[in-house]
């Protein structure tokens, strides 16, 4: 009996240091309303030794959505917003639109996109389970395994890192695929142009 209250004050504490590592990791994070800067994402396909890399510009409006624009190797832009989501090509053609209201899946990926490009660690904790790690004076590192049953499908594991800003995602697919999306020249202006305000208006 005795080993059995042991093990569950243990497991208790450890339960408890956890969740004071996501409370110190939110605090270190900055409170992004509005965050711009440079994206490389690397790809790697299962079966295929060479990686994929693109490279491009973000911006994320909080309350509006997020504007993923790819300049090399193929220019192309996505625009998530809270009902929506649509690519296009440099050429003007769009690649496909969802509608949230049509797919009831899209409003939980746009949930867990915003969430991820803020570091919004409470948003992903309805949807994962949040492991982390203090590094040096500002830095952290955290392990979000899906507990959504339509996330399970996708993810394995989706690791972060940063400072006050996310700094690295890395997302490993369900099916072995690995993306690695390394974020620089981050900043929290300017705001967002006409034609930046129009497409997430859309």
């Amino acid at each position: 009996m005795k080993r059995v209250l042991l093990l569950v004050t243990l497991l208790a504490g450890m339960t408890a240091s956890a969740q004071d590592v996501v409370t110190q990791v939110r605090a270190r994070l900055a409170d992004v309303p509005l965050l711009r800067g440079d994206f490389e994402q690397k790809k790697t396909v299962s079966g295929f030794k060479k990686p994929l890399v693109s490279r491009g510009v973000f911006l994320l409006a909080r309350e509006q959505g997020v504007l993923w624009d790819t300049k090399t190797p193929f220019a192309s832009t996505l625009t998530l917003t809270r009902k929506s989501l649509s690519a296009q090509q440099a050429s003007g053609a769009a690649a496909y639109h969802l509608d949230a209201s049509k797919e009831p899946g899209l409003a939980a990926v746009n949930e867990v996109m915003f969430a991820l490009l803020s570091g919004d660690v409470a948003a992903l904790s309805k949807r994962f389970r949040v492991q982390g790690a203090l590094e040096g004076a500002e830095g952290w590192k955290l392990t979000l395994t899906p507990t959504d049953a339509g996330l399970v499908r996708v993810f394995r594991v989706i690791h972060l890192e940063g400072d006050k800003y996310v700094r690295q995602v890395r997302l490993e697919e369900a099916r072995g695929d690995v993306s690695v999306i390394l974020f620089d020249k981050l900043a929290q202006a300017p705001s967002p142009s006409e034609t930046e305000a129009q497409r997430l208006a859309k």
